[in-house]
């Protein structure tokens, strides 16, 4: 009755409050585009909204990291964090495309790249496919075991993963990349005409954003987000959440490594620098609080796109690379500073 009245009652708070937010975070997506354009007709005499290959880019862009930040959402509203799912991305890159080479062809060696024989014969691609999940699932039990079992704080522990896999990114093929997949591999990047991402991203984040809001897994996640203490007294095992939380947060990052792979046909060691920061923008853009218990799936995938307009706009404008960083950074505080205020006005109310 008491885990009732405590999981129901957060989900009940979460139900009554983020379509507001949501909408606060469409008319930005709104508001964002529609200053483009504007500008695009002042300074180019160019649309920059009906550009179909513009369009496409800005969600094929946000697509790989979207995937990433689907998980991350979910870490953030019990009141965590994840810094380890760029260098996630990385190690698991790196391993499953080993997994996933087309073997010798061509005369080409790529013996100097992987740990099997010359002459080996092409894998099933399920096999990569297992190993990437595997890869991400022990990283993120390891960030959950971590932070539950030992209370290290969530940034110091998932910092610890992100030097941690990135060292294994570097040291599983001597820093060398790993190319040539196989081509039933290539369909995860490739396929469906190319928006194989896209749909990826989409579905996942449909069947999240459901998890969250109807099942028994939501209910405990916002709850813990809410009032961990209250969670634990109301029956939760907390503990064991949290395992599970990371856990999916890791296998969505290593979902994102094998389409980035796929994608670009290679694997590198640098793959995924930085993706965790911009994942943790899309949430929080999205209107996700950091300081847990609030905030939606849906609101992350809008963050997102935000992301991707404000990203695709600068570049249409010809504004450079650097002055993109620090304007991102802007975003991201901007919008810190709005969750906050929010916060401090529902603590007033």
């Amino acid at each position: 009755m008491s885990e009732a009245i405590s999981t129901g009652g957060a989900l009940e708070r979460q139900a009554r409050r983020p379509r507001a937010a949501e909408w606060n975070v469409l008319m930005a997506l709104v508001g964002i585009t529609a200053i483009f354009e504007v500008l695009g007709w002042i300074l180019y005499g160019q649309s920059f909204v009906w550009n179909a290959q513009r369009l496409y880019i800005i969600i094929l862009q946000v697509s790989i990291v979207g995937i990433i930040a689907v998980g991350v959402t979910q870490v953030i509203l019990t009141g965590g964090i994840d810094l380890s799912s760029g260098s996630i991305v990385g190690a698991t890159a790196m391993i499953a495309m080993s997994f996933a080479q087309a073997g010798m062809r061509n005369g080409q060696d790529f013996t100097q790249a992987v740990f099997w024989a010359e002459g080996w014969v092409d894998l099933p691609v399920i096999v990569p496919l297992v190993v990437a999940l595997a890869c991400g699932l022990l990283a993120g039990v390891v960030n959950g075991a971590l932070i539950a079992y030992t209370k290290i704080p969530p940034f110091i522990a998932t910092l610890g993963m992100m030097v941690s896999a990135r060292g294994v990114a570097n040291w599983w093929t001597k820093g060398q990349p790993v190319s040539n997949p196989t081509e039933a591999y290539t369909f995860f990047g490739n396929g469906l005409r190319g928006f194989m991402p896209v749909v990826t991203f989409l579905v996942l984040a449909a069947l999240f954003q459901l998890a969250l809001t109807y099942t028994k897994y939501g209910k405990h996640t916002y709850a813990i987000g809410s009032n961990a203490e209250a969670a634990r007294i109301s029956g939760i095992n907390v503990e064991r959440h949290l395992v599970l939380v990371y856990a999916i947060a890791g296998v969505l990052a290593a979902i994102a490594a094998v389409v980035v792979t796929s994608k670009n046909l290679t694997a590198q060691a640098s793959m995924g620098v930085m993706y965790e920061l911009d994942a943790i923008a899309m949430a929080v853009i999205g209107g996700i609080s950091l300081s847990g218990g609030r905030g939606s799936i849906i609101g992350t995938v809008l963050g997102a796109l935000i992301f991707g307009v404000i990203i695709s706009g600068f570049t249409f404008l010809k504004i450079d690379a650097f002055y993109q960083q620090m304007i991102k950074g802007v975003i991201i505080v901007g919008a810190v500073i709005l969750d906050q205020a929010r916060q401090r006005k529902r603590g007033r109310g």
